[in-house]
């Protein structure tokens, strides 16, 4: 698993992962539900979509649209297996572990941070306090 520093600093020279951004609607839904709903929806979809070692329609499971966290998971490259593999050094065929499914959402939680994202007047949104992310 590679750091997510490297990730991002590698996700920032592709010109398909710069081009996914946050409509007005997710912006709505992060500051409607917070930062820490947001990260547990993203935690669930990974466990059921990229956990298992062959996931149901792998390479498709992940909407365009539809919740933040899946744009986010486009513009981290943590949306598929082949992704994971190619990007985070996560081998494919087999179940994610713990450690990388927190580092997917940890991606992903960094992500959405980047975006400037106000919630509920905070300009930072606080991630949930739990031991399983951290800041970059």
């Amino acid at each position: 698993m590679r750091d997510l520093n490297d990730v991002f600093d590698q996700l920032q020279r592709s010109a398909f992962r710069q081009r996914f951004k946050l409509m007005p609607a997710d912006l709505r839904y992060i500051s409607d539900k917070g930062m820490p709903t947001v990260l547990a929806h993203a935690q669930d979809f990974v466990a059921q979509r990229l956990a298992p070692a062959a996931p149901k329609n792998d390479g498709k499971q992940t909407p365009l649209r539809g919740h933040p966290a899946f744009i986010a998971q486009h513009a981290t490259a943590t949306c598929c297996r082949s992704c994971l593999s190619k990007w985070h050094r996560i081998p494919l065929k087999r179940e994610l572990t713990t450690a990388e499914q927190r580092h997917i959402v940890e991606a992903i939680a960094c992500w959405l941070r980047m975006q400037d994202v106000d919630v509920r007047g905070n300009g930072d949104p606080a991630l949930p306090e739990l031991p399983l992310f951290r800041r970059l």
